[in-house]
């Protein structure tokens, strides 16, 4: 099996992601060279959970559609192979229409949502936003816990900026989806939970 420094394929890197040494780290694979992630910290896992929250209650309001988490990985390219890991996926086929693998995911979600982690550089976002989109993502929607706005990227558009004051919706992609900005950020009736 490849060291961390030799090009992996997707399959040595998921594989190599399972060693013991490996074990309660978390990587990304960019072109073909594995690169540790720092933990992303409590705020940020509180905002994924209210994501997550919002859009599993879309998908079973819509009777169809499933969610993908926890930086399951997400191949966005091939030779040399990156393996990103967002921190959601979104679709809208009912998951008994598709063969979920044990490896990387390698179907386009409809919606991939990333939440801005105090390590994140605008760079390094913009990276990601960019390799989703060509790999086909129709939306993308990257949350800000720090000013509680969202960032709507999609193909051919210039992307917008949204404030906990507006509204989000499905921009033609999620049909019927429509919520506050603030869902994001806070449970109903709580304040948000900003950092110290």
């Amino acid at each position: 099996m490849p060291a961390a420094t030799t090009k992996m394929t997707a399959e040595e890197f998921h594989d190599w992601t399972k060693r013991p040494e490996n074990e309660g780290s978390r990587f990304e694979l960019d072109a073909g060279v594995a690169l540790e992630m720092p933990s992303p910290g409590e705020l940020h896992a509180f905002v994924c959970w209210l994501a997550i929250k919002v859009m599993t209650e879309y998908v079973v309001r819509r009777g169809n559609g499933y969610l993908l988490t926890n930086d399951c990985g997400l191949i966005v390219r091939r030779a040399p192979d990156t393996v990103r890991g967002p921190d959601i996926m979104v679709f809208l086929e009912s998951p008994s229409q598709v063969k979920l693998s044990k490896g990387f995911c390698e179907r386009v979600p409809a919606l991939i949502i990333e939440v801005l982690s105090p390590s994140d550089t605008m760079k390094r976002t913009t990276i990601r936003v960019g390799q989703y989109l060509k790999r086909g993502v129709k939306l993308i929607w990257v949350l800000d816990p720090a000013d509680e706005s969202i960032y709507v990227h999609r193909a051919d558009e210039y992307s917008k900026v949204l404030d906990s004051t507006e509204e989000l919706t499905g921009n033609g992609v999620l049909p019927d989806f429509a919520c506050k900005v603030s869902d994001f950020f806070a449970l109903p009736g709580h304040a948000p939970s900003a950092a110290p």
